[in-house]
């Protein structure tokens, strides 16, 4: 989108009385992006396989419109059909798109003349002296009915470009309305599984403590028969208070995961609790689609704000320019009077008219001519800013490709070091209860396997979350989505 220059007015005005045309630029969408693949080389062709599930990406294929879908849990189901059918940002978002159309509507009303009708009814006392006249003053009634059109012929089509702008503006309200719609349900899709992670972590910490209870107990009778020294003791209970301590920080996160699915569902948190999902209960969704580049431009809801915003910018630079020129307005008008209500329609008090005028801003002090330099800045900014979101969206769809392939080599290896954990586990308690081992070498086998659980379920989460990124990323497929 280049911006456009600043011709002279009188250079305007007679390229528009020849051709009759609309002053201004001519709107032409941006072309897409000639990329062919959205990473460096070549896009990886999936994921290796991790926990059991590999991820294969379909170049091409579409996005479906309900992607959570996917994940197989009739609980996050639940809680997205919930939030899309109560949430207040949605509602306004919606509303907001009505607003914008109703204003298309009543712009398009300037197309068409203006007819206004009047009816007066005057009771007066006249006094001839009041003109020179001599003689007693009479007292009279007079009755007037009117009616009156006025049309202005838009000669450089700076309505047209009104016009046109108010129907960007439309197109900005629905593309936010989507954007917020996208937005809904990949923030409820990120903290159902967040809220799952936590949950496992706090469920495997607690398993943990059971473990150190017995360990400290244990340890407790084995100091006082003075077969281990105190410390011992000592050594396992600042590990289980470790441990202890981690709960409530989780369930302040589980709390806190809750308190924002209510609120993102339209409830307060007193209210409503979204169903419980577990993470081992989420299917990772195995294919992947990724739309070609060339149809990422026309699927981001971004995107397409952004470019109705450059197009809305445009127009208003028509607008800016028609302002400069002259204008013309036609109006007629007739009218009947009587003194009595029942003469009106008689004949004697009859009247029309018919005007045409043509006013030429001459001098604004720099008013027209300055407010036209800032609608083509405008101009320039918006369509700065297109391409600036459209480098955003490639880089973003690049970082996610990048991390599922990066997250299944991650969890790959954090499920070795947990299994090696385990082993390691077991094979101490065994040396352990053979008297090979001490209590210090357990402790620090448990506190590895500990380590090595969790980091299996952060690295699990982030996979799925950068699943919904991927989604999130190439649009959420709204555009197979049945009209509300």
């Amino acid at each position: 989108m280049s911006a456009p220059s600043n011709p002279p007015a009188s250079a305007l005005l007679a390229v528009c009385l020849l051709g009759g045309c609309a002053v201004g630029p001519d709107f032409h969408r941006p072309a897409a992006p000639a990329a062919t693949h959205f990473t460096q080389g070549t896009d990886p062709e999936g994921s290796r396989s991790a926990a059991g599930t590999a991820q294969h990406f379909q170049p091409g294929a579409s996005v479906p419109r309900d992607w959570w879908q996917l994940f197989h849990s009739a609980a996050l189901d639940a809680a997205i059909d919930e939030a899309l059918a109560r949430d207040p940002g949605l509602e306004a978002a919606q509303a907001s798109l009505r607003q914008s159309q109703d204003n298309l509507r009543s712009g398009y009303g300037i197309f068409y003349p203006a007819v206004e009708a009047q009816a007066a009814a005057t009771r007066e006392r006249f006094s001839g002296l009041q003109i020179g006249q001599m003689g007693a003053g009479r007292v009279f009634n007079l009755f007037t009915l009117s009616a009156s059109v006025n049309y202005a012929l838009d000669v450089f089509g700076g309505q047209r470009r009104l016009v046109e702008g108010l129907h960007a503006q439309v197109d900005v309200a629905d593309a936010t309305a989507t954007g917020t719609y996208l937005t809904l349900a990949t923030n409820i899709a990120n903290t159902v599984i967040a809220r799952a992670a936590y949950q496992a972590e706090a469920d495997a910490t607690r398993e943990l403590i059971e473990l150190q209870r017995s360990q400290v107990h244990l340890a407790e009778v084995q100091a006082e028969a003075g077969t281990v020294p105190y410390s011992t003791v000592l050594s396992l209970r600042s590990q289980l208070a470790s441990f202890e301590a981690s709960i409530p920080r989780l369930e302040q996160q589980i709390a806190q995961s809750d308190d924002l699915l209510s609120a993102l569902a339209g409830h307060t948190p007193a209210e409503w609790t979204a169903p419980p999902v577990k993470l081992s209960e989420l299917t990772l969704p195995a294919e992947l689609p990724v739309s070609v580049p060339s149809a990422l431009v026309r699927q981001r809801p971004d995107i397409l704000a952004a470019e109705a915003v450059a197009h809305a910018a445009s127009a208003q630079v028509g607008v800016a320019t028609a302002a400069m020129l002259p204008s013309v307005n036609l109006s007629g008008a007739v009218s009947t009077s009587s003194n009595q209500a029942s003469g009106l329609f008689a004949g004697e008090g009859r009247g029309w008219s018919i005007n045409g005028t043509a006013s030429v801003p001459l001098f604004e002090g720099g008013t027209l001519w300055y407010k036209r330099r800032a609608a083509v800045a405008g101009y320039q900014q918006a369509s700065a800013l297109y391409r600036q979101t459209v480098l955003a969206a490639f880089e973003q769809v690049a970082d996610v490709l990048n991390a599922l392939e990066h997250d299944a080599e991650a969890l790959e290896a954090q499920q070795e070091s947990l299994d090696s954990a385990r082993q390691a586990l077991r094979l101490v308690h065994a040396n352990y209860q053979a008297g090979l081992a001490t209590y210090l070498d357990e402790l620090n086998a448990d506190a590895q396997y500990h380590e090595a659980q969790i980091a299996v379920l952060e690295a699990t989460a982030l996979r799925y979350q950068d699943t919904v990124a991927l989604f999130a990323a190439l649009g959420g497929g709204w555009w197979n989505r049945r009209s509300p």
